[in-house]
């Protein structure tokens, strides 16, 4: 067969099993075996090896933890790679090098090249057949191979141990704040969750842990004393404080091991706090293993950091804001986040969940602090019906409208909202994307 073009080649990807679009199956080794990938990958040369690697797991903060690691190396002088999950507009948004997204001519070639390897894979099917996110991690290695990258940033999609992102050997492991996401597959205790994410952690990095709940912190520890690697905890060996805020962006001061950083980030949010220090920490790390980063290129790299969707303004008069939080922990920080940068007269709120989601909890935390909800869905088999979600407001005492689809919810919620109100769109990155491409007309 010849060249397939970029519509072929995504054709051919999501053919396979989509664990992002369809219930997830319990962490099984049967239903994540990474031999498959270890597979594919030695019969490409194991692209995975060629950069440095820094992953990235926890349930909250992984994305803009992971951008602002790839945002300093780019300043740095080093090509990076950065590779993050879910999409909300384009699958390409996974792939990023120095801040530029993979081409669809980029895909097509890759997978045209790719295709052979993993219709072998998948005729053996000794360790069973790869997965969309296995092909599409794949992808990112050969991409990055090709593209020289010194550094990759990779995010997990989920989890840590069976993930198809751990076949790599980092220099440093960032796990983010934990917290329950993901039960289905991933067990239904903090212990369980954080044994999965600690799966991550190889003889050879340092740990960089954000502050967790006692349980989490005793296995971290615990797993890292077995593997022999060091741990920095933030808000123990690396703190952040605010220096104040606008609508725009935040100042921070980092105290690190090594320096004191007067920063700037354009990103909205205390939760941000961990996710800067943790960067730093990690950057730290670096320096120490003799990587050239200079104080300039930490200002300059956090400075320009980009991660949309999250505590994203779309608009004014009314104010809309966008933030991708589903579940409780994530609901939790953008209502405080809310509450802190924006008085509203009237507060909307339009949200969309997955339904293997704790919706119970996401509605408990939004609740008091919205006057009116529209729940919608996004166009994903994996969405939560409008109507269960009304139900589930309505029993908390709102005057809620179930909407069928995103379109007709944002349509509802700005013919109710006068120029001093707010409208925030959350519940599922899913429905944060399709709303921005409504809002962008794409």
């Amino acid at each position: 067969m010849g060249n397939m073009n970029y519509q072929e080649s995504v054709d051919f990807i999501f053919g396979h099993t989509n664990y992002e679009a369809v219930p997830r199956l319990s962490h099984v080794e049967a239903n994540y075996d990474l031999r498959r990938v270890f597979q594919l990958l030695e019969g490409l040369g194991n692209p995975h090896l060629k950069a440095r690697s820094l992953h990235i797991t926890g349930t909250n903060g992984k994305g803009s933890t992971s951008a602002m690691l790839a945002s300093v190396l780019t300043a740095a002088g080093y090509r990076t790679g950065l590779y993050t999950s879910p999409h909300l507009i384009t699958m390409r948004e996974r792939f990023m090098v120095n801040g530029r997204m993979i081409k669809e001519d980029e895909v097509a070639a890759i997978i045209t090249r790719l295709k052979p390897h993993i219709e072998g894979v998948d005729a053996e099917a000794v360790y069973g057949r790869l997965t969309v996110f296995e092909i599409l991690t794949a992808l990112c290695f050969v991409w990055f191979t090709e593209q020289k990258c010194e550094f990759q940033v990779m995010e997990v999609g989920m989890g840590g141990r069976f993930d198809a992102t751990n076949v790599v050997h980092p220099e440093v492991c960032l796990l983010t704040s934990i917290s329950l996401d993901h039960t289905e597959v991933l067990g239904d205790t903090i212990a369980k969750i954080t044994a999965e994410k600690c799966g991550i952690i190889k003889p050879g990095c340092v740990v960089v842990s954000h502050p967790q709940v006692e349980e989490a912190d005793k296995i971290i520890s615990d797993s890292c004393r077995e593997k022999g690697v060091g741990l920095i905890k933030i808000n123990r060996d690396v703190n952040c404080c605010s220096l104040g805020y606008d609508l725009r962006s935040q100042s921070l001061e980092v105290r690190g091991r090594l320096a004191k950083y007067i920063v700037t980030i354009p990103l909205l949010g205390r939760h941000q706090l961990d996710n800067t220090a943790a960067t730093v920490a990690a950057l730290e790390v670096l320096i120490e293993r003799d990587f050239s980063i200079s104080m300039d290129a930490i200002t300059e790299g956090l400075s320009r950091v980009e991660f949309p969707g999250r505590l994203q303004i779309v608009g004014q008069r009314p104010l809309m804001v966008l933030d991708g939080a589903h579940n409780p922990g994530a609901a939790r920080k953008l209502k405080e986040a809310l509450q802190q940068y924006f008085k509203p007269a009237k507060a909307i709120l339009v949200i969309g969940m997955s339904a293997d989601k704790d919706m119970n909890s996401v509605v408990g935390e939004f609740s008091p602090f919205f006057d009116q909800v529209i729940t919608t869905r996004a166009d994903n088999p994996r969405s939560a019906s409008p109507d269960l979600l009304a139900t589930l407001f309505g029993a908390s005492g709102k005057s809620v409208i179930a909407s069928e689809n995103v379109h007709k919810a944002l349509d509802l919620a700005q013919k109710s909202a006068e120029e001093n109100d707010l409208i925030c769109v959350t519940g599922s990155l899913f429905v944060v994307g399709e709303a921005l491409k409504i809002i962008k007309k794409l």
